[in-house]
């Protein structure tokens, strides 16, 4: 496998490897997405809506499986999580709390997330490429464009300077003199047997591998990175699966790919899309969608504007907060989740109460 590894770099170098390694993980989360139905913002309505926490269930258990596998890696020496973005700046809450709002009441107006977005048009609904390229748009406006003077003004990102992460893990392990992968491998364990405790979970075995292979897909995007920030020449950094930014540098890689690199990002996001095909393919669902109200077009138009700046101030989306930082533990993750949570249930019952007859 490291010959492999090895014989790939030379031929392929640092940026076409690491977005392979993106674009095979995206695959399998495009695939859990059109085949094994793994959505948050469907999560959120099946359990405030539809009597049903299974999906809810599923994520969790994604998340936990992907805390055990990264602090494995790191266990191992395989993985250096303190080079990662999430603890390479300091933690800040009010933007966490404001952009996991602004994200989540984004994602229930649009419909879903960046990640399903991209889903969904790998299924050929042509709503959600609207949705993709707001929502790409609206991200770069804050990150890099005419917005972002004004964030760094308020939400300045400080290179983190203790010596100790902004991390769950990393903190219990300062306090206590453990060791910070024991640590994170029995709270993995821990969220993994609270989401098998239903039994309905534990007997869909369906949803129980696409959970399993959505972990699979955020430890290996760790672990490629890794490798290849490791043993190239060209000093990449440490990234796994996020769907904000990364849709944003994949507009622009289309635009302007002859002067820019591949890169992580811009695999994963063909992955999903790729994956998200064959998925639809897979199961007879493909086919031709588009939106005959101009006003649920506005709808979703308006959502992926406050999705796509959420997310930058969030330093994430739902995969990106989600899962991806969830499994280092870093404590942005699930302060950042809550409020996507809470900004999505807000959303859903505007929407909700809006179809509701006047009396």
């Amino acid at each position: 496998m490291l010959a492999l590894l090895e014989t790939l770099l030379d031929s392929l170098g640092d940026s076409n490897l690491v977005a392979l390694f993106g674009l095979l993980g995206g695959i399998i989360l495009g695939l859990a997405a059109r085949v094994g139905r793994f959505c948050t913002l469907g999560a959120i309505e099946d359990l405030l809506y539809g009597g049903s926490d299974l999906r809810l269930r599923m994520w969790i258990l994604a998340i936990g499986a992907s805390i055990v596998g990264s602090f494995a890696l790191i266990g191992g020496g395989a993985l250096e999580a303190e080079t990662s973005f999430y603890f390479s700046i300091r933690w800040m809450p009010v933007a966490s709390i404001l952009g996991g709002l602004m994200f989540g009441y984004g994602m229930a107006l649009s419909g879903n997330c960046g990640y399903g977005a991209i889903a969904r048009l790998g299924g050929g609904d042509l709503r959600s490429f609207v949705i993709v390229l707001v929502m790409g748009v609206s991200a770069y406006v804050v990150l890099a464009g005419p917005l972002a003077p004004l964030r760094n003004w308020i939400f300045p990102q400080i290179d983190v300077t203790s010596p100790v992460p902004p991390g769950i893990a990393h903190y219990i392990g300062s306090w206590t003199g453990m060791p910070v992968a024991p640590i994170g491998i029995t709270i993995g364990v821990l969220m993994m047997i609270g989401a098998l405790w239903s039994s309905e979970l534990r007997q869909d075995k369906v949803a129980l591998f696409w959970s399993l292979m959505v972990a699979v897909a955020v430890i290996s995007g760790w672990a490629g990175s890794q490798w290849v920030a490791t043993n190239g020449f060209d000093g990449l950094q440490v990234v796994s699966h996020s769907f904000s930014a990364p849709v944003g540098e994949t507009i622009l890689f289309a635009m302007n790919g002859s002067v820019r690199p591949l890169s992580f990002a811009v695999g994963s996001v063909a992955g999903v899309w790729l994956g998200a095909f064959a998925g639809s393919m897979i199961k007879g669902h493909f086919r031709w969608e588009a939106c005959e109200d101009p006003r649920e077009l506005r709808r979703q138009i308006v959502g992926a504007i406050i999705m796509g700046a959420g997310a930058i101030l969030a330093i994430g989306c739902t995969v990106g907060q989600g899962i991806t930082a969830f499994s280092l533990l870093a404590i942005s993750a699930p302060v950042t989740f809550l409020a996507i949570f809470a900004g999505a249930a807000l959303g859903l019952r505007q929407l909700i109460e809006g179809f509701q007859p006047a009396e």
